[in-house]
């Protein structure tokens, strides 16, 4: 399977997007991506597709919302 790659005009349509995502894995498996992610993280979970992708976005999400932070406080 062929991963598709998007590009975003800025760093917040690319955390909504991220964070519309991280919704789904959250709904599907009744836990929030940052409990998820401590349990992944602690080896309490299988490395399936699912959870890898899921822990993908989650620290694609961590990056940009820690970008778009920064760039805020650069402005204030």
């Amino acid at each position: 399977m062929r991963k598709q790659t998007i590009q975003y005009t800025s760093s917040l349509d690319a955390l909504v997007a991220v964070a519309k995502r991280l919704s789904v894995y959250e709904n599907q498996q009744k836990m929030d991506s940052e409990d998820f992610f401590y349990q992944y993280n602690q080896g309490a979970l299988p490395d399936d597709v699912l959870f890898i992708e899921w822990a993908n976005d989650y620290r694609h999400y961590l990056v940009l919302r820690q970008e778009i932070e920064q760039r805020l406080n650069y402005a204030a």
